[in-house]
Parts: C-alpha cells; sequence; structure tokens
C-alpha cells in the first residue's frame, strides 16, 4: 500500500509539471510578444490566468472555491497578499483576482525551466540579500501601479517550516501599500499545502478553498505605521488558519 502510494505522488508531481509546460508550449509564441512591452502585460496577465493557471487547477484535481468578504473593484489597483506554502498559490492567486497584477518574487525562481524563462521577463525579482535590490523593487513597482496594475506579495519571504502555521512577515509589502496609498487585500489559502505542498512525496487531489478579506485602507497611514499594520493583516490570516485547522 505504502508503494502505491510513493508511486502516486511521483506522478502526481510528474503531471503537475507537465501541465506547467505544455500551455507555456503551446502558447509560446503569444507570451513572448506580450513579453516585450510593459503595456501589454494585461494581455500576457490574461493568458496566464486563463490558459495557464486555471487548466492547471482543475487539471490537477483541485478545482478553487472563493469566499469574498469584500469585492475587487475592476480597473483599481491593490497590493495582494496571502500565506505561502505551495506552487499552487501562484496559480491560485491568479484565479482570484481578475485585475491584472504583477508578482513580486525571489530571483531563484528563474531557475525553473520552462517557468523561469517568463517569470525573469514579466515578475518584480528581488534578492533580498541586497539593499540595492529591495530599493529597486520600490522603483518598479512604482512604475506597475502608474499603469493601474497591482501588486502582489507573499509576505513572509519564503515558505515556512512544516511545524509553523503562519511565519512572521516582512515589511515590504506594507511600506509599499502605505507609500501608494492603496488597499491590502488580506487573503487565507487554506488547502494548498495538503494539495501540493513543496514535500515532494506528499499531497493529493481535493477542492482548494481560498477566503478574500475585508481590505485594509492605506490613505491615512504614514511609514511609521507599517509595522502595525503588518500585524494586523497577519492577525486575521493567522486566526483564519488557526479557525481551519481547529473545524
Amino acid at each position: 500500500m505504502i508503494v502505491f502510494k510513493y508511486i502516486f505522488w511521483l506522478l502526481y508531481r510528474i503531471w503537475f509539471y507537465v501541465l506547467v509546460a505544455i500551455p507555456i508550449f503551446l502558447f509560446f509564441p503569444f507570451l513572448l510578444l506580450f513579453s516585450l512591452k510593459e503595456k501589454w502585460y494585461p494581455q500576457f496577465f490574461w493568458l496566464a490566468r486563463n490558459l495557464w493557471a486555471i487548466p492547471i487547477l482543475y487539471g490537477m484535481g483541485c478545482p478553487p472555491r472563493v469566499k469574498k468578504q469584500q469585492k475587487i473593484k475592476k480597473g483599481k489597483s491593490y497590493m495582494l497578499v496571502a500565506n505561502h506554502t505551495s506552487m499552487l498559490d501562484i496559480m491560485l492567486m491568479l484565479y482570484v483576482s481578475k485585475n491584472p497584477f504583477v508578482f513580486v518574487g525571489k530571483k531563484e525562481l528563474v531557475k525553473i525551466p520552462v517557468f523561469g524563462f517568463f517569470y525573469k521577463r514579466v515578475c518584480i525579482l528581488v534578492d533580498r540579500e541586497s539593499t540595492k535590490s529591495r530599493t529597486g523593487v520600490y522603483r518598479r513597482a512604482q512604475r506597475r501601479l502608474e499603469q493601474g496594475l497591482s501588486i502582489c506579495i507573499f509576505p513572509e519571504g519564503g515558505v515556512p517550516e512544516e511545524h509553523i502555521v503562519l511565519d512572521s512577515f516582512k515589511d515590504g509589502a506594507f511600506k509599499m501599500a502605505i507609500a501608494h496609498k492603496i488597499p491590502i487585500i488580506p487573503m487565507t489559502f487554506y488547502d494548498n499545502k495538503k494539495r501540493f505542498s513543496f514535500t515532494f512525496f506528499s499531497g493529493f487531489p481535493g477542492i482548494t478553498k481560498a477566503k478574500i478579506h475585508s481590505f485594509f485602507e492605506t490613505a491615512i497611514l504614514v511609514e511609521e505605521d507599517k509595522i502595525t499594520l503588518r500585524e494586523e493583516v497577519r492577525d486575521v490570516i493567522y486566526k483564519e488558519l488557526v479557525k481551519a485547522e481547529i473545524s
């Protein structure tokens, strides 16, 4: 029985990477075209959301279900934040928001074959060990916000250890949201660790649920408020995860 489990997990992993790669190869000319200029990014986002992320979620047997305490308004810029435990977080975030947004993510992901080629072209990359890199992120994010896009950051700054429900949050997303006076949308991703964690021999198909919490407005905040804001946003997600574990 254990052998069959390991065989399933192996095939499940392989199938995921097949699903990741196939749309990229199929639509490579269009993805490449729309990644050439920043003003064409909304078209790239539409392809990534509808022809890549959504087919992966359903193809993995992980249909998304989203509860909303507040609706995302079309054409408005936001800071999107969520807990991070799985590569499915990327696909689920793309599913949740129809508004085009740009990921801010660690530069190491460019090493992933196929995926990394476009990741480095359309995302805002950050080297967390470099102060210069972190400063550059703010300039690039400002340009994207001026283009009417939103920004997405997983504020834990990485994937927490298995036993940690929710790691501490970094300041970047909150400092940026205050600087640009954009609302923060906290989201809880409940199931992605169970569905497809970073542990190789693990995972199983099933509904993957998310919750969009009430937004945090930043219009009257100043940079000194970033720590309070950071902890309030984290507290919302943390309490939701603990409640889900208990139930």
